[in-house]
C-alpha cells in the first residue's frame, strides 16, 4: 500500500506534484493547519505530515497519530513541533535548514541597511509630504565592526556579504574553529569582546537553554554606546524590555528586529520607539525560499517513505539516500543482533556495548546505534523504532557505548553487541555478506554460520551425543520443517548451541518436550521481523 501525506499547511503545487510522482498518496488540506481538533481527526489515516508553521504538533495531536511517521517542516525553526513527544512516538521530525538560508542572511543585511539609514521612518516621513531631509542623519557600514553572534549556515553567509560591504566582521561562536575562522576571514572572539567592541551585532543562533536572552539587560550594558542590533534569527535571544530602555536612554542607537519573544506580536516594548526597524517574521519570505523549502521537505519525506533515507532529521541520526542503499541490510543486521539479545534477556538492561569492525567502522555509526537499541527494546516494547528506543534507552539509565575498530578477523566487516543486564552478560556478533543477507557469525563466544529467518529455535546444551537427533526428532513428530540448522561448541565436551531456522513459528509444545528431555540448558522460540 502506498504512504500517504498530509499537507495541513499552504505550500506549492511543486511540492504536491513531487509526492505524486514518486507514487505518494497526498491530501493538500491547509485549512487543518489552523483548526486543531479537525487535524486530529484527520490524522490518523496518514503517514507523513507536511507542515510550516501553522500547524501545531502537539503531544496531543500525537496521541491521535496512530500510523505517523514523519514530520516535515518546510522551515528551518520546529518550535511548533513537540519532539520529545514525537521521538516518544517513534516519530521522525524533518526540517529543511538550508533552503532558506541566503533569503533570511539577506533579510538581516537589509535590516542593518535600513536601521543604519533609517529608511523606515524617513520613507513614512516623506510619504506624509514632509521633507525631513536633516532629521534623518545615518551612518555608514564600511570600516565599521559587525559583531556576529552565530557564524554557522545563516550567519556565515551574513559574514561573507558584510566583508562584501568592507566591514570588520568578528564572530563568537563556540564550534567555530580558528582554522575555519581564518578560512571565512573574520576574527573568532569571545562573547565579551564581541560586545565590547561591535558598532552592529546580528545574531543567528536557535533558541536554546544556552542561547536564550543571550543579550541580558547585563549583557547589553557591556555593549559599545552607539551599537545598533540585528535580530532574524529567534525571539527570546534578546531581553527586549531592556533593549528598550536603552533604546530609549541613548545607549543603543537603533535595533532592527524580525522575530519577538511572542508571535504573532501585537505589542511589544520595542513598538513605536524611534531608529527600530520591525517586519513579521519575514526572514523566509521570498518566492524562491519558499518554493525551495516545500520542494525540500516534499523530497526529503518521500525519500524516507520509500527508501527510508533520514536527511535533516532533529530527533534521529540522518542517513542519505546514498547511505541508506549501502547500510541497509547493515542496519536490518544491527536490529536482528538487538532482537535477538532482547529476545534473550529477562532481566533489567543496565549497559549496550557495540563494536564495529572493519569496513562497517567507516559507517554512519549512530544509525546503527539507534538499530541496535531498537530491536532490544522492541523485544518487550513492540512499538519501538529507531526514534523512539533510543529516548526511552535514556530514560531508563542504560548506559550505550561504541567501539570503532580496524579489521580484525575473517570478515570485511562485523557488528558486536553485548549487553550487561543485572544477572548476566550476553553477547551476539554478525556480519553481512555479499548477497546482502545478514548472518549471525557468534553467539556466547561460539563461533556460527546461521542465516537470519523470521522462525527460529535456539538451544544451548553440553556437547554431549544425541542432541542432534533428539531435536530432528521432536520437530518432525509436530511437523517443524527445518529450512537451515546450524551448530557450534566452544570446545569438544563443552557448551554447545544450536540456532534452527523453521519455516513457521515454534509451538509451545515443542519448547515444552525439548525442555523435558533434561538434555537442554536453554531453549527458546524466537521472531525477526525481515
Amino acid at each position: 500500500m502506498a504512504p500517504k501525506v498530509l499537507i495541513s499547511d499552504k505550500l506549492s503545487n511543486a511540492a504536491i506534484q513531487i509526492f505524486k510522482d514518486r507514487g505518494i498518496e497526498v491530501d493538500f488540506r491547509p485549512e487543518l493547519g489552523k483548526d486543531k481538533e479537525a487535524l486530529a481527526a484527520a490524522i490518523g489515516d496518514y503517514d507523513g505530515l507536511a507542515i510550516r508553521s501553522a500547524t501545531k504538533v502537539t503531544a496531543a495531536l500525537l496521541e491521535h497519530a496512530t500510523n505517523l511517521k514523519v514530520v516535515g517542516r518546510a522551515g528551518i525553526g520546529t518550535d511548533n513541533v513537540d519532539k520529545e513527544a514525537a521521538s516518544k512516538k517513534g516519530v521522525i521530525v524533518m526540517n529543511t535548514p538550508f533552503g532558506n538560508m541566503i533569503t533570511t542572511a539577506e533579510h538581516a543585511i537589509a535590516m542593518m541597511f535600513a536601521v543604519a539609514r533609517q529608511i523606515p521612518e524617513a520613507s513614512a516621513s516623506t510619504h506624509a509630504g514632509k521633507w525631513e531631509k536633516s532629521k534623518f542623519m545615518g551612518v555608514e557600514l564600511t570600516a565599521k565592526t559587525l559583531g556576529v553572534i552565530g557564524a554557522g549556515n545563516i550567519g556565515g553567509i551574513v559574514c561573507d556579504r558584510a566583508k562584501g560591504l568592507k566591514m570588520k566582521v568578528i564572530a563568537y561562536d563556540p564550534f567555530l574553529s580558528e582554522e575555519k575562522a581564518e578560512k571565512m576571514g573574520v576574527e573568532k572572539v569571545d562573547l565579551e569582546e564581541l560586545l565590547k567592541r561591535a558598532d552592529f551585532i546580528t545574531l543567528h543562533v536557535p533558541l536554546t537553554d544556552q542561547t536564550r536572552n543571550i543579550l541580558s539587560r547585563e549583557n547589553l550594558a557591556k555593549t559599545k554606546k552607539g551599537v545598533r542590533i540585528i535580530n532574524c534569527a529567534r525571539g527570546g535571544l534578546v531581553d527586549e524590555a531592556a533593549l528598550a530602555e536603552m533604546l530609549q536612554s541613548g545607549h543603543v542607537a537603533g535595533a532592527a528586529f524580525d522575530v519577538f519573544s511572542v508571535e504573532p506580536a501585537v505589542e511589544n516594548p520595542l513598538f513605536n520607539l524611534p531608529n527600530v526597524v520591525c517586519t513579521p517574521h519575514l526572514g523566509a519570505s521570498t518566492t524562491e525560499a519558499q518554493e525551495n523549502v516545500a520542494l525540500q521537505v516534499a523530497e526529503q519525506m518521500a525519500n524516507y517513505l520509500l527508501d527510508g533515507a533520514v536527511e535533516n532529521a532533529l530527533n534521529m541520526p540522518s542517513m542519505t539516500a546514498e547511505e541508506a542503499k549501502v547500510m541497509g541490510p547493515w542496519v536490518k543486521l544491527a536490529e536482528h543482533l538487538g532482537s535477538f539479545i532482547g529476545q534473550m534477556t529477562d532481566d533489567a538492561i543496565k549497559a549496550i556495548n557495540i563494536t564495529y569492525d572493519g569496513l562497517v567502522a567507516g559507517m554512519n555509526l549512530k544509525a546503527l546505534d539507534a538499530a541496535v537499541v531498537a530491536g532490544i527494546m522492541k523485544a518487550s516494547q513492540p512499538d519501538m523504532n529507531m526514534v523512539s528506543a533510543p529516548v526511552v534507552a535514556k530514560e531508563r539509565g542504560i548506559q550505550i557505548s561504541t567501539t570503532s575498530q580496524d579489521k580484525s578477523g575473517v570478515f570485511d566487516g562485523y557488528i558486536k553487541v553485548t549487553v550487561v543486564s543485572e544477572s548476566k552478560e550476553r553477547s551476539i556478533a554478525g556480519t553481512c555478506f555479499s548477497d546482502g543477507k545478514p548472518r549471525f557469525i557468534q553467539i556466547k563466544g561460539i563461533n556460527i554460520d546461521a542465516e537470519v529467518g523470521e522462525h527460529m529455535l535456539y538451544t544451548t546444551n553440553a556437547d554431549v551425543p544425541g542432541i542432534i537427533g533428539t531435536l530432528g526428532t521432536l520437530l518432525g513428530q509436530h511437523g517443524a520443517n527445518v529450512a537451515n540448522f546450524t551448530l557450534g561448541r566452544s570446545k569438544a565436551g563443552g557448551e554447545a548451541i544450536a540456532i534452527a531456522y523453521l519455516d513457521a513459528a515454534v509451538d509451545a509444545d515443542i519448547i515444552k518436550e525439548l525442555t523435558a528431555t533434561g538434555l537442554f540448558k536453554q531453549v527458546k522460540a524466537l521472531e525477526f521481523n525481515l
